[in-house]
């Protein structure tokens, strides 16, 4: 038995089919279809080295890998490195390879810092170990039962409030633009993030194609953006949340809890069945305002980091 590591093939919708299906088996709760597995690939800036890697046994995908440097960090050489391998496949030398292939891949690319994400689960937090990683930060992923929630009712909005979704913007989408990359500012990561290049925005987020304009849910104050909450959705009936925020301005105002409860009511409407959601571990607010919909933690990931060169 011999395992194989190479790159997917764009043009191979086999090959994205069985990164998805692989991945799902090892993570459920990461979205993804063929179509938004191509388009992480081909939309990527070049200066991201990005790759999507799969190792195979006897030409059946078991493992997948997503490694690359990170396109929008301030500070150069920051890598992340994502390795899953199906659950009834582990034990056979498909992960150690996809770590070893994409380490090499990005030591040439100039990483000098790897983050990764790995299950909470005492034999991948020992793979990870064995590999010099250290863990730091948690995060959850958190499931809501779409057809049986009691969501909330939205409320009476305040003067100069309104609520509109991300297909009003199709026009013009950089207002969006602006307050997404204020919130990421203060979003929880180990890989500072800070968006500044519009087109590339348009391309790998505006354009993806799980994102759902019409589920996703803007509130305005006095005609501009204050907060939103985009969604994701797939051909599995799911819905996930994909960045809940709001402006500095404007926050402690409840605005982050409505444009959720209108997505998600939205989302209800359109048929959606199962909703997905992810929450650093030390995200208290968020996290309530997750559990008070109702959403349950369902795993729980750790981050990994390494230093590469020097």
């Amino acid at each position: 038995m011999t395992v194989l590591v190479r790159d997917i093939r764009p043009g191979v919708r086999a090959d994205a089919e069985g990164f998805c299906a692989t991945r799902r088996l090892a993570l459920p709760y990461l979205m993804a279809t063929a179509d938004s597995v191509v388009h992480d690939l081909i939309r990527q800036r070049p200066e991201a080295r990005h790759r999507l890697l799969v190792a195979e046994v006897d030409g059946e995908i078991v493992g997948t890998a997503q490694t690359g440097l990170s396109a929008d960090s301030p500070e150069p050489g920051q890598a992340y490195l994502n390795v899953y391998v199906r659950p009834d496949r582990t034990g056979e030398g498909a992960g150690s390879l996809l770590v070893r292939t994409a380490e090499e891949h990005l030591a040439t690319a100039g990483a000098t810092k790897v983050f990764a994400w790995v299950l909470d689960r005492p034999e991948d937090r020992a793979f990870a170990a064995r590999r010099g990683y250290t863990p730091s930060r948690a995060a959850h992923f958190l499931r809501l039962d779409l057809t049986t929630a009691a969501l909330p009712g939205l409320p009476p909005l305040p003067p100069g409030v309104e609520l509109r979704t991300g297909a009003d913007f199709a026009d013009d989408p950089r207002p969006l633009f602006t307050l997404d990359a204020e919130t990421t500012l203060d979003e929880p990561s180990d890989i500072e993030a800070a968006l500044t290049d519009y087109p590339a925005w348009l391309a790998e987020t505006w354009h993806h194609p799980l994102l759902n304009h019409e589920l996703t849910s803007v509130v305005l104050v006095d005609g501009v953006p204050a907060a939103f909450s985009a969604a994701y959705t797939d051909e599995l009936g799911r819905y996930g949340s994909a960045m809940t925020g709001t402006a500095r301005a404007h926050r402690g105002r409840g605005l982050a809890k409505l444009a959720k409860t209108d997505s998600l009511l939205r989302a209800r409407a359109a048929g959606r069945t199962e909703a997905i959601t992810g929450n650093d571990a030390d995200n208290g607010p968020m996290l309530a305002i997750n559990k008070a919909f109702g959403y349950e933690i369902r795993v729980t990931e750790v981050s990994h980091a390494r230093a590469l060169g020097g």
